[in-house]
């Protein structure tokens, strides 16, 4: 049976040149980076490499860049960082609808230990958020804005430049956090020209390893230390003996999808364009969030998110998956809730058509044949799950 990996929004198969660097940190350079002798010196050196590297994927300075455990820290510090350490500014912090869990959760947290949390309003259908809302749900009081660079489940590419922009011209003290997890290595990311404080980013979703993350901090404001406590780790903002071999393959992940960036974009747009055309001409189909036939710079480019009429979302899924072709109900942290997506609903999608949605994100591996053949199977499956819905027919 052939198998198609239509989920590169949850993971990504690791890079072999990047398997092997976190093989030979298993095995050779394995020492403790804080240890002052010549193995854990060695071990530091490939910490210190990779953290260029991730700098500059994202046109940050090495200095910068914080490694984590992944994007869910990254964005959980980036909230109770910023929110502790500038409680004489304010109480009050603005979020989108439509985040990460990370981030949506971390903020209804902070919200019952006595934050405030504005969930500013989105364009229906697409998710689009326009600097007037955003500078509607400001105040004085206000301390972060956290808005993610690209949506995880529609792909929706927000103007963070243009947010970020706006908000510090009415306020230049606010703190401005993206979580880009799904941008990087898809969409170009320079922090200088975007203007953010804080930024997000994880490892598994470049070709890189999981369980590694960082988080960018711009000099210049005030901002917490991590959530852990017990050592003098990355610079004393994050306290635990780092992961070498997860930060050293995060690393060479982070340096490839730098120079693979067009390339990548590229091929995961014209496998997505290819699938979206063939399924959109099925009966019932339609597309949730941004058309990237009009307007391809807003939808990440290998997102393509739809629903189905009269087909449950999760049967269809099960059964792509028995023909060996692999999507996600939404997001893979959430994928075993009965709940439909909060970002379908956030976008105006009825409970019915949310919990009719798939998500198919693309990437290296596929190939035109792969597209074809999960297209093809898509078709078989929602004419066998109607026929099942109403066997009278």
């Amino acid at each position: 049976m052939r198998r198609v990996y239509c989920d590169h929004a949850a993971t990504t198969r690791c890079h072999p040149e990047v398997a092997r660097r976190v093989y030979e940190y298993l095995t050779e350079y394995y020492g403790n980076p804080s240890s002052i002798h010549a193995v854990g010196r060695q071990a530091r050196k490939g910490v210190e490499e990779a953290r260029a590297q991730v700098a500059a994927l994202i046109g940050a300075q090495p200095s910068e860049i914080f490694f984590t455990s992944g994007g869910t820290e990254a964005d959980n510090w980036a909230l109770r960082g910023a929110m502790a350490a500038n409680r004489a500014k304010g109480n009050h912090l603005i979020i989108s609808p439509f985040e990460h869990h990370a981030v949506l959760d971390t903020a209804l947290a902070l919200e019952r230990e006595g934050y405030e949390v504005t969930m500013v309003e989105v364009e229906p259908g697409t998710g689009i958020i326009r600097p007037e809302a955003l500078l509607a749900a400001m105040r004085p009081t206000t301390v972060l804005i956290s808005i993610m660079a690209v949506n995880n489940e529609i792909g929706t590419v927000q103007d963070i430049a243009a947010l970020c922009a706006a908000a510090k011209a009415k306020d230049p003290d606010v703190i401005f956090h993206t979580d880009a997890v799904q941008a990087a290595g898809y969409i170009l990311l320079d922090v200088k020209k975007l203007g953010v404080d804080l930024l997000s980013i994880s490892s598994h979703k470049i070709y890189g390893p999981k369980g590694v993350g960082a988080l960018y901090v711009r000099k210049g404001f005030r901002f917490g230390p991590g959530l852990t406590t017990g050592g003098g780790q990355e610079r004393k903002m994050r306290a635990g003996t780092e992961n070498v071999p997860g930060i050293v393959g995060f690393g060479l992940a982070a340096e490839i999808a730098a120079r693979e960036l067009e390339r990548r974009a590229a091929h995961a747009r014209e496998m997505r364009d290819r699938f979206l055309r063939g399924v959109l001409a099925i009966e019932g189909v339609r597309l949730n969030g941004v058309d990237p036939f009009v307007h391809p710079e807003l939808r990440h480019p290998g997102n393509a998110n739809v629903s189905v009429e009269g087909v449950e979302g999760e049967a269809l899924l099960l059964r792509l998956d028995m023909a060996g072709v692999y999507a996600s109900s939404g997001s893979a942290c959430t994928s075993g809730s009965l709940q439909p997506s909060h970002v379908l609903l956030a976008v105006g999608c009825s409970r019915e058509t949310a919990q009719s949605s798939l998500r198919f994100s693309f990437g290296d591996e596929n190939t035109a044949e792969d597209i074809d053949y999960a297209v093809e199977q898509f078709a078989k499956s929602v004419e066998f799950l109607r026929k099942l819905a109403a066997p009278g027919r």
